[in-house]
C-alpha cells in the first residue's frame, strides 16, 4: 500500500519503520525520548535514528541523512530546531514518507513569519501526499502496538497500560495530564495523540480515525479551536453509531482564554455559546476541566451496567444521607420512590431506629453486621425504581468487613445489571471495592455529579435527531444594503408563513393618520428605513398613539431625526397589540458552524439582562420546549401568581419554522431578528423584524432563486 492508500490511523500506529530526524543519545532530550520509547514499549518495526554527528544512538546504528537509510520509512519524527524543519520535510516528501510528526516549535504560534513557514511546510507535504502531525506537537502514542512517537515525560513516571480510551488533544501537556489522571485510576489508555498547531491533521480528523478501532469505548478530546466542524460532525455520527461517547474540553471560553489559545497554538477560538450548541447538537459532552473527565470516566467505561437517574442513597451516616439528598435535588437527580413492599423489606433488615425510606440510613449497625448491605440489596433488587445506588461510607474502619461488602455489591451488580457507586474519603476503604471493579469516588458530591453527567450525556445520545422540514424560498427586495427595512422584513416573513403584525408603510404624516384611522384604535408608529435597523436607540418608536395630534408629533420627530441622519423619512404604522409576555427569536449564519437559532426574553433590555438559549438546526418542537425550560423566565409560562399558563407550543413551532427557513435560505440571509414576539395565552405575533442580507453572492443568485420560486408556484 502507498502512504495515500493507508488510513491515518494505520500510518500513525502501524508503520513498518520509523526515522527519528534529530535523534539524540540522551533519553531525556526531545530527540532521545522517541528512540527510547519505541524500544521500551515494544514497537515491532525498524527504528532509524538520524544524526550526522554520531555513528550510534542509544545502541542503534545512526544515519547521516534520510537518503542513506536502507528503505523509505513509513513515519518520520522531526526533532530539530525550527529552521532545519523545512529541509527535513522536503527530504521526507521527496523520499515518499507517509507521515511526519513535527515536534519542533516556532511556527504559527510564534507570529506571522511562523505562520508563513508553517504554510510552506503544509504545501510541501500536500504535494507529496504526506500527512503532517504538528508542528509544535508532543507527538502520538499507541500503547497497544508500542508505536510511541512522543516525548512526554509522563510515560516513564506512570507506565502505560493498553485500554479502551483514546486521548486526542491539541495540547501536548494536556494530553499528558489526562493520561496521568487516568493511569492514576488504573484506567488503561490506548492512544495519546497531540496535534499541536494542526497545519494538517486536526483533533477532529484524528477522532474520526481513532474510531476505526473497534476496541475503543470512550473518546476524550481537548480543543482550542475547531478548524473542521464538518469532520467533527462525521466523527460524532460514527461515534454515536458505534456507541462510543465523546467527552470534550473546548478551551477559550473567555476572551482572555481565547487570546491565550491563539498565542498557544495560533488558534482562533469561536463564539463560545455557538460552540456549546454545536457540541450538544452532535451528542458531544462538553466538560469543564480535566478532573471532571477523570472523575466520570469509570462510569462511562462500565457499559455493562444500566445507569439510570433514579437514585437510592445508602449510608451508615445520617449526615451523608442528608447532604446527598440536598445535592441530588440541586442536580435534579430524582431520589427513587421506593414501593411500600420495598420499604417494608428494608425496614425488616434494619434496626428499629434506622431509616428505611430513601435515603436509607443503615446507622452504626453496619459495623457489627457487614452482611446488612446484602439484605438491603436483595430487597432493592425487586424494585425497578431503584435504578442506580450510591453507598456512602464516610466511616468504615476496624470491625467492618469491607471485602464481604464488596463481594455483595459485585454480586448485586451482576445479577441486577444496575450500577452501584461507593464513596468514601479514605483510599483504604475504597480499595476492596475497586479491586472488584466497583466504581468508587472520594466523596458523595463527586459521585452525584458524575452520575448526573453520564445520564444526561446518555439521554443526549439517545435523542432522535430531528429532520429538516420543507421551507419556502425567500426572495429579498432589490438593493445592496446590509439590512432590510422593518416593513420589508415583516413582508418577507409573512410570505414565509410567520404570524406578523399587520402594518402599513407611510411616507407622509397624512398617510400615517389615515393608517391610524383605518386601524380604529391605538397604534404604534416607528421610523422605517433599511438604513435604520435599530430605531429605539434613536427614540423613534412611539407606542399607544390614539390621537391625530399624537400621530403628527411622532411623525414629525421621526422626520426631523431621519433628515438629520440623511435618511429619507418613512414610517410604519401597526395596531398596538396586547399580550402576556415579550420574547425574542433570532437566527444567524455562523461562518464556521452554520445556522444557529436563539430564543430569549424579549424587549429592549435583551442584551443588558441576557436570558437566552441557542439551538443548532435541525431541531424539534420538543427540543425547543426543553431549551425554554432552562431559561430563568420559564416558570412564568406555567402560570404565576394566579395567572393562567402561557402556551409555548406556538413559540416552539415558530422557532422550528425559522430554523428551516434559515437552512433553506442560508445563501441569501445572514441573520433574522424577531424582537419582540408577543405571546398571549394561546397564540403569538411578531411585532418587529429585521433581516440581514448575506453578501458575497454571485450576481445571478437572486435571479436563479426567483426562477426557482416561479417554478414552484406554477
Amino acid at each position: 500500500m502507498t502512504a495515500t492508500q493507508k488510513s491515518l490511523l494505520t500510518l500513525l500506529t502501524q508503520p513498518a519503520s520509523v526515522a527519528i530526524i534529530g535523534a539524540s543519545d540522551d533519553k531525556n532530550k526531545v530527540g532521545g525520548r522517541p528512540v527510547d520509547y519505541l524500544r521500551r514499549f515494544g514497537y515491532p518495526g525498524k527504528i532509524y535514528p538520524i544524526n550526522p554527528s554520531r555513528e550510534c544512538v542509544q545502541g542503534l546504528p545512526a544515519y547521516a541523512s534520510l537518503a542513506q537509510l536502507p528503505e523509505t520509512p513509513d513515519m518520520a519524527i522531526i526533532a530539530l530546531a525550527g529552521p532545519a524543519v523545512s529541509a527535513s520535510i522536503q527530504a521526507c516528501a521527496e523520499q515518499g514518507v507517509g507521515v511526519a510528526v513535527i515536534m519542533s516549535s516556532g511556527f504559527a504560534e510564534a507570529g506571522d513569519e511562523g505562520k508563513e513557514a508553517q504554510r510552506r511546510l503544509m504545501e510541501t507535504a500536500a504535494r507529496a501526499g504526506m500527512r503532517l502531525i504538528g508542528p509544535n506537537s508532543q507527538g502520538t502514542a499507541d500503547f497497544h502496538r508500542g508505536t510511541v512517537a512522543n516525548f512526554s515525560t509522563m510515560f516513564k513516571q506512570l507506565p502505560p497500560q493498553d485500554g479502551p480510551v483514546a486521548v486526542i488533544s491539541q495540547s501536548g501537556a494536556t494530553s499528558a495530564a489526562l493520561y496521568t489522571l487516568l493511569r492514576e485510576q488504573d484506567i488503561g489508555v490506548r492512544y495519546v495523540m497531540a496535534t499541536g498547531n494542526e497545519a494538517d491533521v486536526t483533533v477532529s480528523e484524528l477522532a474520526y480515525a481513532a474510531l476505526e478501532d473497534p476496541a475503543l469505548k470512550v473518546l476524550v478530546l481537548y480543543m482550542e479551536s475547531i478548524k473542521d466542524p464538518e469532520m467533527l460532525i462525521k466523527a460524532a455520527a460514527l461515534a454515536r453509531e458505534r456507541g462510543v461517547p465523546i467527552i470534550a474540553i473546548k478551551a477559550g471560553r473567555s476572551k482572555k482564554g481565547a487570546m491565550a489559545a491563539q498565542s498557544h497554538t495560533g488558534a482562533l477560538s469561536g463564539e463560545d455559546d455557538v460552540i456549546d450548541a454545536f457540541l450538544r447538537q452532535h451528542g458531544i459532552w462538553r466538560a469543564s476541566d480535566l478532573h471532571e473527565i477523570a472523575q466520570t470516566l469509570p462510569l462511562y467505561l462500565k457499559q455493562a451496567a444500566h445507569i439510570g437517574r433514579k437514585l437510592v442513597v445508602i449510608s451508615n451516616s445520617g449526615s451523608s444521607c442528608v447532604m446527598s439528598a440536598d445535592l441530588a435535588d440541586t442536580l435534579a437527580l430524582p431520589l427513587a420512590e421506593l414501593s411500600a413492599s420495598t420499604q417494608s423489606g428494608v425496614a425488616a433488615a434494619l434496626a428499629s431506629y434506622a431509616t428505611s425510606t430513601n435515603p436509607i440510613d443503615l446507622t452504626a449497625t453496619l459495623m457489627s453486621n457487614s452482611a446488612l448491605l446484602k439484605d438491603v440489596f436483595d430487597t432493592l433488587k425487586q424494585d425497578d425504581e431503584a435504578q442506580t445506588l450510591l453507598v456512602s461510607l464516610p466511616v468504615a474502619g476496624e470491625g467492618y468487613d469491607l471485602d464481604l461488602m464488596a463481594e455483595h455489591i459485585a454480586a448485586f451488580e451482576r445479577e441486577s445489571r444496575r450500577m452501584v457507586m461507593v464513596s468514601s474519603t479514605l483510599e483504604s476503604i475504597l480499595a476492596p471495592f475497586r479491586r472488584l471493579g466497583i466504581v468508587t469516588f472520594k466523596g458523595e458530591p463527586q459521585a452525584l455529579r458524575a452520575i448526573d453527567q453520564v445520564t444526561r450525556h446518555h439521554a443526549l445520545l439517545q435523542r432522535v435527531p430531528a429532520r429538516t422540514q420543507e421551507a419556502p424560498l425567500i426572495i429579498l427586495p432589490a438593493g445592496g444594503g446590509t439590512f432590510l427595512s422593518e416593513a420589508d422584513s415583516l413582508t418577507a416573513l409573512a410570505a414565509a408563513g410567520l404570524p406578523v403584525v399587520s402594518h402599513t408603510v407611510c411616507h407622509t404624516v397624512q398617510d400615517a393618520i389615515a393608517a391610524w384611522k383605518t386601524t380604529g384604535g391605538p397604534v404604534v408608529l416607528k421610523a422605517c428605513s433599511d438604513k435604520l435597523p435599530h430605531k429605539s436607540e434613536y427614540g423613534l418608536v412611539f407606542l399607544n398613539l390614539n390621537t391625530e395630534a399624537g400621530i403628527q408629533a411622532a411623525a414629525k420627530q421621526c422626520e426631523e431625526t431621519m433628515q438629520a441622519m440623511d435618511i429619507r423619512p418613512g414610517y410604519v404604522v401597526s395596531p398596538m397589540e396586547t399580550g402576556r409576555w415579550e420574547m425574542a427569536l433570532g437566527a444567524r449564519n455562523d461562518p464556521n458552524y452554520g445556522p444557529v437559532v436563539m430564543l430569549s426574553d424579549g424587549g429592549k433590555y435583551i442584551e443588558s439582562m441576557p436570558d437566552y438559549c441557542l439551538l443548532m438546526p435541525p431541531f424539534s418542537v420538543e427540543d425547543v420546549r426543553q431549551a425554554i425550560a432552562g431559561l430563568r423566565i420559564a416558570p412564568v409560562f406555567a402560570g404565576a401568581r394566579g395567572e393562567p399558563p402561557i402556551a409555548i407550543e406556538p413559540l416552539a413551532d415558530m422557532a422550528v419554522r425559522l430554523s428551516n427557513l434559515m437552512l433553506r435560505n442560508e445563501d441569501v440571509i445572514a441573520s433574522v431578528d424577531l424582537n419582540p414576539v408577543l405571546l398571549s395565552s394561546d397564540k403569538l405575533v411578531v411585532l418587529d423584524a429585521l433581516i440581514e442580507r448575506r453578501h458575497g453572492l454571485k450576481p445571478d443568485t437572486q435571479a436563479a432563486r426567483q426562477a426557482a420560486t416561479a417554478l414552484l408556484t406554477d
